[in-house]
C-alpha cells in the first residue's frame, strides 16, 4: 500500500547528533582564530572563550526549548516567525542570510592565512582566488558529501587537536613557557581588561557556529524533543571545552602577545611544539576541513538564493537558474564567489565579525522566542516557569547584545546597513505592511504567504 505522506526516517540518537555539531563547528577553527583572540584580548583568550561558552550555553539552552515547540522546525528564523509574528521573523531571517553569504567568505580569509604561513613565497591573494576557484567549480559541476565524510574529518581534527594539547603539555612540564601546567595567567593578567575580553569573546563566539545547526535534524532524529535539546547542549558544551584547553595551553607554552603573523599563530605554535611534520599534518587538517566546510557554505547559501529566486522572493530571473547540464543554481554559486572576493581586503577578525552580526541577531530572538512562546503565550508562570523562560532566555539576551555592540565596526556597519536594506525590502514586498511577507523556508522550499 502506497502511504499518502512520506517523511523522513527517525534514525539518529544522541551521539550521532552530538558528533554531527561538533563536525558543522569544525573544532579546529580554534587555531584560526587564536593569534587575533590573543591579541585582542591581550592574553586573555581563555577568558574570551569561557565568556563566549556561557553566553552560548544559554542560547543554546533557548533552542532545546525551541525544538520541544516546534520539532519539525528548525531554525531561528522559523522560530522568530511562530513566536514573534511574521515581519520581524522575516527580517530574523534577513540577519541570518547575512551570516550565509559572509561564512564561505571568511572561510576562505583563514584558510589563505594558513597556506600564506605554511608556504611564504606564495602570496595571499593566490591562495584567496584558488580557494574561490576550487569551491566554486565544485559547487557548479555538483558534489554531495556524506555524513561519514564529515565525521571522519571531524574526528581527525580531534585526533590532531589532542596530539598538540599532549605534546604541549609535556614541554611545559620539561620548564617550556610558562613552567607550569597550573596557572592564572591565561585568565587574569595586568595586561588584559574586562572590556578587552568582552571584545575577544565577540570574535570567539565565531568558533561555536554550528551548534545550532544540531536543530535541522529533528525530523530525522529519534524523540527530538529529548534528544535535540540534550544534544545542542552537549555540543556546545564540549567544543567551548576544547577552544578552552587549546587557548590555555596554548597562552603557557607561549605567554607572549607577539607573533610573527597574527593570522596564522596558531600554526607558529604547533611547528613550536610538534616542528616540521605535526606542522604539515596540522595545516593538511586545517585547510582540508576548510575546504569542505567552504565547499559546503558555499552550495548552502546558493540553494537557499536559488529557492527564495524559484519562488520570486528575489528576481526569478537571476536567483531561480539552473545550469542546463549540471543542474546547479550556477549564478548563485558565482555571485557568492564574487562575495567572497572581499576576502582580498579582509583579515580574519573583520570577516568573522560580519558573520557574527548575523548569528548573534539571531541567537538574540532564539532567546526572546523563548519568552513569547512560553511566557507570554503559554502563561509560563510559576517560579520555575519564571526562572526556565524568562530569566534564564533574557540573560542570553544580554549576553547576546552584549557581544553584539563589540563587534568590529565595520561589521557593526554593514550588519546596520543589511538590516536597514532588509527593511526597506520588506516594506516593499508587503505593500506598506499590508501584506504579510514572503515565507524564507531555510530548508529550501520557500512559499509565498497569503495575504494578511
Amino acid at each position: 500500500m502506497k502511504p499518502d505522506n512520506l517523511s523522513l526516517k527517525r534514525t539518529l540518537t544522541l551521539l550521532p547528533v552530538v558528533l554531527f555539531g561538533l563536525a558543522y563547528m569544525s573544532p579546529m577553527i580554534v587555531f584560526g582564530t587564536y593569534g587575533v583572540l590573543v591579541q585582542t584580548t591581550h592574553g586573555l583568550a581563555t577568558s574570551a572563550y569561557l565568556l563566549a561558552l556561557a553566553a552560548m550555553l544559554f542560547t543554546a539552552y533557548s533552542y532545546g526549548r525551541m525544538v520541544k515547540a516546534y520539532p519539525n522546525a528548525g531554525s531561528a528564523y522559523t522560530y522568530a516567525r511562530k513566536s514573534l509574528g511574521s515581519h520581524l521573523g522575516f527580517m530574523v531571517g534577513w540577519a541570518v542570510l547575512l551570516d550565509y553569504f559572509f561564512l564561505p567568505m571568511a572561510g576562505c580569509v583563514v584558510t589563505a592565512s594558513y597556506l600564506g604561513a605554511a608556504v611564504p613565497g606564495v602570496p595571499t591573494w593566490v591562495w584567496v582566488i584558488s580557494v574561490i576557484v576550487i569551491t566554486t567549480v565544485v559547487n557548479i559541476i555538483g558534489i554531495k558529501l556524506t555524513t561519514n565524510l564529515n565525521f571522519w574529518l571531524m574526528v581527525f581534527q580531534l585526533i590532531v587537536i589532542a596530539v598538540f594539547v599532549i605534546l604541549t603539555i609535556k614541554d611545559i612540564a620539561m620548564g617550556s613557557g610558562a613552567h607550569t601546567l597550573v596557572s592564572t595567567l591565561p585568565f587574569v593578567n595586568h595586561s588584559g581588561s574586562f572590556s578587552s575580553v568582552i571584545s575577544g569573546a565577540s570574535i570567539a563566539c565565531y568558533s561555536f557556529l554550528g551548534f545550532d545547526a544540531i536543530s535541522t535534524l529533528s525530523e530525522e532524529t529519534v524523540a527530538p524533543e529529548k534528544t535535540i535539546p540534550r544534544a545542542t547542549l552537549l555540543a556546545t558544551l564540549i567544543g567551548g571545552l576544547i577552544f578552552i584547553v587549546v587557548a590555555y595551553f596554548g597562552q603557557l607554552y607561549h605567554p607572549s602577545t607577539n607573533f610573527s603573523d597574527i593570522n596564522a599563530a596558531g600554526s607558529d605554535i604547533v611547528k613550536l611544539v610538534g616542528g616540521n611534520l605535526l606542522t604539515s599534518i596540522f595545516v593538511s587538517a586545517f585547510v582540508i576541513g576548510s575546504v569542505t566546510c567552504g565547499i559546503s557554505a558555499q552550495a548552502s547559501v546558493s540553494r537557499l538564493l536559488y529557492a527564495m529566486g524559484r519562488d520570486s522572493v528575489l528576481p526569478k530571473a537571476v536567483f531561480g537558474r539552473l545550469h542546463a547540464k549540471f543542474k546547479t543554481p550556477y549564478w548563485n554559486i558565482l555571485i557568492v564567489a564574487a562575495v567572497c572576493l572581499f576576502a582580498l581586503k579582509l583579515n580574519v577578525a573583520t570577516s568573522t565579525s560580519f558573520i557574527n552580526f548575523g548569528a548573534f541577531a539571531a541567537f538574540t530572538f532564539v532567546n526572546l522566542s523563548v519568552v513569547a512562546h512560553y511566557f507570554v503565550r503559554g502563561k509560563r508562570r510559576t517560579v520555575q516557569g519564571v526562572l526556565m523562560y524568562l530569566l534564564v532566555p533574557l540573560v542570553g539576551v544580554g549576553f547576546n547584545v552584549w557581544l553584539w555592540s563589540n563587534l568590529d565596526k565595520n561589521a557593526l556597519r554593514l550588519g546596520l546597513g543589511w538590516a536597514i536594506f532588509g527593511f526597506i525590502y520588506l516594506m516593499f514586498v508587503t505593500k506598506m505592511f499590508k501584506v504579510r511577507p514572503p515565507e524564507l523556508d531555510f530548508d529550501g522550499n520557500p512559499e509565498r504567504s497569503q495575504n494578511a
